[in-house]
């Protein structure tokens, strides 16, 4: 055997090993199946895109809770803050604010739904939002707005 032929048989060798190996470590490993990625958890549905409407307003902190309250911030709630003086904005896409629960809110107070940190930066501020109006929990009641986006637009209410 000449150099040359030993040289290209031991590189087809390398490669052909090279190839196994790492066919096989793909091979491995724990299957990627679809659906809930944690079991037992129930996971939100989909936003509906018709309830979604934009309202303008100031942004300020809820009642204060009673002490014995101790809640997570980081836990969705729709009691910590709202959206006081609150006007209807028509600047959504197309296809939202139309259903008849979107149409039929005319408050000048919502409850707003989300966790703390996504409203504290803004709190006693001019903002807008748009969110998911949810139907209310009872006649009369404030409607909450489970919020998708806020966005500062003065310093001051």
């Amino acid at each position: 055997m000449t150099i040359a032929t030993r040289v290209w048989t031991s590189a087809l060798f390398a490669l052909v090993v090279a190839s196994s190996i790492g066919g096989a470590a793909q091979v491995g490993g724990k299957p990627v199946t679809g659906g809930n990625p944690t079991p037992g958890t129930a996971q939100p549905d989909p936003p509906n895109l018709s309830d979604r409407i934009t309202l303008s307003g100031c942004l300020q902190p809820a009642a204060k809770p009673s002490a014995t309250d101790v809640r997570d911030a980081n836990t969705p709630s729709d009691d910590r803050f709202v959206l006081s003086a609150a006007r209807r904005v028509d600047r959504v896409p197309p296809g939202t604010g139309g259903s008849a629960l979107a149409r039929s809110v005319s408050s000048s107070t919502f409850r707003l739904e989300g966790i703390d940190s996504q409203f504290s930066p803004f709190v006693n501020t001019e903002v807008e939002i748009s969110g998911e109006v949810k139907v209310p929990s009872a006649p009369g009641a404030v409607p909450v707005l489970l919020v998708e986006f806020v966005q500062k637009l003065a310093p001051r209410c």
